[in-house]
């Protein structure tokens, strides 16, 4: 997809692997529209792509576990005439620990977040897509995605969502060219883990990778019309592991990830 005059909806961009994807995407000299609830966060990082890469930058401050807030968005850039060719929902969050113990109230938000504005973004915006003959959608998911998670229940089952609408989406857009790619990425060095409370757990210790690179794989794969983009070599591994080895044993071994370790 050529990138001239063409425009890339990013959610979730003032940090971490939003904001490289927003970065990288912008080099690329597509025109952006980046979403989040932070407006300053979001007016510096305007500013800074308008003037680095001369590009159009749109900035939404959405809540977007708000019921109503896909459909605003989509509103929004209707009034102003800008299409999108590219989607990407990339905004997530967690709320780690036994279930019996977390919060319901961020459980719901993380669910109305990972599923329902996903799905509705993802409706609304399609159809341009396909009218043109052509389009992607990059939907973020997790190594999480592929198996439950003891200590992680909701945010694993959130991403196995995402994963699962991701691919049925794919086979039934396959004729219209138009590409859905799920972007599973594992520990990123971004302040996800940190909001979490997981920044110190033997998951978030070792093999993190960075989000340049996180967002750098997921852009090649996603132009080369990959179903699923697992970045770094143990991802794969740990991906192929929860896909090979019996539940019984998964059950056991998960929650040993979210342990608190001395390094």
């Amino acid at each position: 997809m050529d990138s001239l005059k063409k425009n890339v909806l990013i959610t979730g961009t003032t940090s971490g692997i939003g904001y490289a994807l927003a970065k990288q995407f912008a080099a690329k000299g597509y025109g952006l529209v980046l979403v989040s609830r932070n407006n300053d966060k979001l007016k510096e990082q305007k500013k800074e792509l308008e003037k680095n890469h001369n590009v159009v930058v749109h900035v939404i401050m959405k809540d977007l576990c708000a019921e109503n807030a896909a459909e605003e968005i989509y509103q929004e850039l209707q009034n102003i005439d800008m299409p999108i060719h590219i989607l990407v929902n990339n905004a997530g969050f967690n709320e780690c620990g036994e279930f019996i113990s977390t919060s319901i109230k961020k459980e719901v938000e993380m669910i109305q977040l990972h599923t329902i504005t996903l799905t509705q973004l993802t409706k609304l915006f399609l159809p341009s897509m396909i009218n043109s003959g052509e389009g992607h959608v990059l939907n973020v998911g997790s190594t999480g995605s592929y198996a439950p998670f003891p200590i992680n229940a909701v945010y694993a089952a959130s991403k196995a969502y995402v994963l699962s609408f991701s691919l049925a989406l794919r086979t039934e857009l396959k004729r219209k060219n138009v590409n859905i790619t799920t972007l599973t990425p594992g520990a990123t060095k971004t302040l996800f883990a940190e909001k979490a409370h997981m920044s110190n757990t033997i998951l978030f210790s070792y093999f993190v990778m960075s989000p340049d690179k996180v967002a750098k794989k997921a852009i090649n794969g996603m132009f080369k019309n990959k179903a699923i983009v697992i970045p770094g070599l143990y991802n794969k591994l740990l991906v192929l592991s929860m896909k090979i080895v019996p539940y019984a044993i998964l059950q056991k071994i998960s929650p040993l990830f979210y342990k608190e370790t001395n390094k």
